[in-house]
């Protein structure tokens, strides 16, 4: 493998190490806890490297996690099946992730980072999991389609974040899920 190569690929690896001690970090300890001389102590590196991998410093590493939150929420909703079955994996995947995630959730849901949603700007990873949400829900155009991806998008995070903080009943996930299934059955 040639230097240059060699070199990008232990950018590549510390850049990643970086990022699941903050991961680590927070879902042990919460996000307060996620410190830049926090990170440098556990990756093993100064304060100035870790800068040069994150210039943002705490925001950027925080707006990786978000983005790579999201690519993996996008993972697990692109499920295989269709219809009404399709749009309960889908809810089910999204409210499972939430749960076995908290701290990447958190961040995803309400972390200050540099992350562009609902624009030109926004991440492709970001895009390919809104269109998941819009593909299971349909509509008669691209503009109902949004809205009722949005509009279930918004019912995932409020149970999630309901769940989070023990506000839900347990024992009605079930029909909890079947309701929103009901509610969101794909139209067009």
């Amino acid at each position: 493998m040639a230097r240059s190569a060699q070199d990008a690929e232990r950018i590549r690896e510390r850049d990643a190490r970086i990022v699941r001690s903050a991961r680590e970090i927070a879902e042990s300890e919460g996000w307060p806890a996620v410190t830049v001389r926090r990170l440098a102590d556990a990756v093993g590196v100064s304060q100035p490297i870790l800068y040069r991998h994150f210039p943002g410093g705490r925001d950027d590493i925080v707006a990786r996690v978000v983005v790579d939150g999201y690519a993996e929420l996008a993972e697990a909703m692109d499920v295989a099946a269709d219809g009404a079955d399709r749009l309960r994996a889908l809810v089910s995947a999204y409210l499972d992730f939430a749960r076995a995630h908290p701290a990447v959730y958190e961040a995803m849901a309400s972390a200050r980072s540099s992350v562009v949603f609902a624009a030109d700007e926004t991440p492709a990873v970001l895009r390919r999991g809104f269109r998941l949400l819009e593909d299971a829900v349909g509509g008669a155009d691209a503009r109902e389609r949004a809205v009722r991806a949005e509009l279930l998008w918004s019912t995932l995070h409020g149970v999630s974040q309901l769940d989070a903080h023990g506000r839900l009943d347990a024992e009605l996930d079930e029909a909890r899920g079947a309701a929103m299934v009901a509610l969101f059955e794909r139209r067009g």
